[in-house]
């Protein structure tokens, strides 16, 4: 991924650097587009061959779930089915329609507060490319401001593949009798894990967000990914110790951390490991190849014994066509659940207390 050594000096003379973006046409200083609740706005629609470098945008937008509420698709090459379908906000590494900094080498939410949203993950396509912005909130978008740099090439070679995005949701249910890990079994199957990604075809995986927002103080993290290439039997060739060692941390992290390729950029303010996290790995030096098909999952808890609500976005390049993915989740189904409070904590207690005839409790919990 990584190739500035070998190309920023390389002169090319059949490629042409291009740029899309929403200036003011007229010569004024209108440069943004409005888009209206319920319309859909194509950015970018390019012919022939090219590799788009670099995304930036920004919303103005009275929704605070706008991040949520709008989604962007690409397609290439003509096809029908998007290759990268997601709310905007999560695809740039920005969940719960929240908007906050965050710094990772492919993509990026920069000051004012993570308002301006950057990607650099490379996207070759080979016959034509378009890019598109669903406005699905009930407000309308008064300013959207975009770039979108890319180059002209006059054809692309056949090992290039396709760039794709895909997000998930799921608020998850325990598999077990209760959600204490310490008596959760093993688990020796990846049919209850939270999905990343169920990929067809021919690739690399090149990384993930991790959005989680946790209603108990219980730590989140034991949960093991799991990585099935190929249609492999069980316990796979790639099958982690752990949430936060897969995420390249250690021992139940609670801080702000952004390394290039790895990190934690948004952290639950809440008791214990409560509220809203998002961790985040990007596999620019080691991708997982896969020849036939991948299945990227991780454990809910240890032996997926936790309710969570979870999301996620997941990064690859493959050949195409791809697996068609599941229909966008409606715009009721990708808002945030209740946020819990430390006077949510007492209230539990509380109500133990009473279940347990009142009194001094203390030691006894």
């Amino acid at each position: 991924m990584l190739q500035l050594s070998n190309e920023i000096y390389r002169l090319h003379s059949q490629i042409r650097t291009k740029r899309i973006s929403s200036f003011d046409r007229t010569g004024g200083n209108a440069d943004n587009i409005p888009i209206k609740s319920g319309e859909t706005a194509v950015l970018a629609q390019i012919e022939g061959a090219g590799i788009i470098k670099h995304i930036w945008a920004t919303i103005s937008c009275p929704d605070p779930m706008i991040r949520r509420n709008a989604v962007i698709r690409m397609y290439w090459d003509g096809e029908k089915n998007p290759s990268v379908e997601s709310p905007i906000g999560d695809f740039f590494g920005q969940g719960f329609g929240q908007s906050y900094n965050y710094a990772a080498l492919p993509l990026a939410a920069a000051p004012q507060g993570g308002t301006a949203l950057n990607c650099y993950f490379p996207m070759p396509f080979g016959n034509g490319a378009k890019i598109t912005l669903e406005n699905q909130s009930d407000s309308s978008i008064d300013a959207f401001y975009f770039y979108i740099d890319y180059e002209e090439h006059i054809s692309m070679d056949a090992d290039s593949g396709r760039f794709h995005a895909w997000w998930n949701r799921e608020i998850t249910t325990p598999e077990g009798s209760s959600e204490k890990e310490w008596d959760a079994l093993e688990n020796q199957t990846n049919a209850h894990n939270y999905l990343f990604a169920d990929i067809e075809g021919r690739g690399k995986f090149v990384g993930v967000n991790y959005f989680v927002d946790n209603p108990s103080p219980m730590w989140y993290g034991e949960g093991d990914d799991m990585f099935m290439i190929d249609g492999e039997p069980w316990p796979f060739s790639l099958h982690g110790t752990g949430t936060e060692d897969f995420f390249n941390s250690s021992w139940c992290p609670k801080e702000v951390y952004l390394h290039p390729y790895f990190g934690t950029a948004l952290v639950g303010e809440g008791g214990g490991w409560m509220g809203r996290t998002h961790c985040y790995r990007f596999l620019m030096e080691e991708p997982i190849y896969f020849q036939k098909s991948l299945n990227a999952s991780i454990e809910h808890g240890h032996a997926n014994c936790l309710t969570l609500d979870l999301s996620s976005v997941a990064y690859w390049y493959q050949n195409e066509p791809h697996k068609v993915y599941p229909a966008m989740r409606p715009v009721s189904e990708r808002q945030n659940m209740p946020e819990l409070t430390a006077r949510d904590i007492f209230l539990w207690r509380d109500a133990w207390r009473a279940a347990n005839g009142g009194g001094n409790i203390w030691g006894k919990e």
